[in-house]
């Protein structure tokens, strides 16, 4: 059984800063990518930001340069730090592991206030 629990989100204003993070436990092996996808009222989900296990990472080209992706391998953690928030990141944020096939947490609600 593969656990992936995501913390961090909350309310915060224009252009201030958030962190989530992103544990996954259970039976792993190991895991291939991990990434954060966001999902806003009446949208579909989409990617956020994405790591391999190599250290790789692609963004989606609204966050880059304010989002940073990262990762723990030895914790099976990986996190995402968001700066200068703007109101139209406000989503659900989810957490995305591909171990032997995708494993998504609960999602975490970021708000940016204008």
């Amino acid at each position: 059984q593969v656990q992936v629990v995501e913390s961090g989100g909350g309310l915060v204003q224009a252009g201030g800063s958030l962190r989530l993070s992103c544990a996954v436990s259970g039976s792993i092996f190991s895991i291939n990518a991990m990434g954060w996808y966001r999902q806003a009222p009446g949208k579909q989900r989409e990617l956020v930001a994405r790591i391999t296990s190599g250290g790789s990472t692609n963004y989606a080209d609204s966050v880059k340069g304010r989002f940073t992706i990262s990762r723990d391998n030895a914790k099976n953690t990986v996190y995402l730090q968001m700066n200068s928030l703007k109101p139209e990141d406000t989503a659900v944020y989810y957490c995305n592991a591909v171990i032997t096939r995708n494993y998504w947490g609960q999602g975490t609600q970021v708000t940016v206030s204008s």
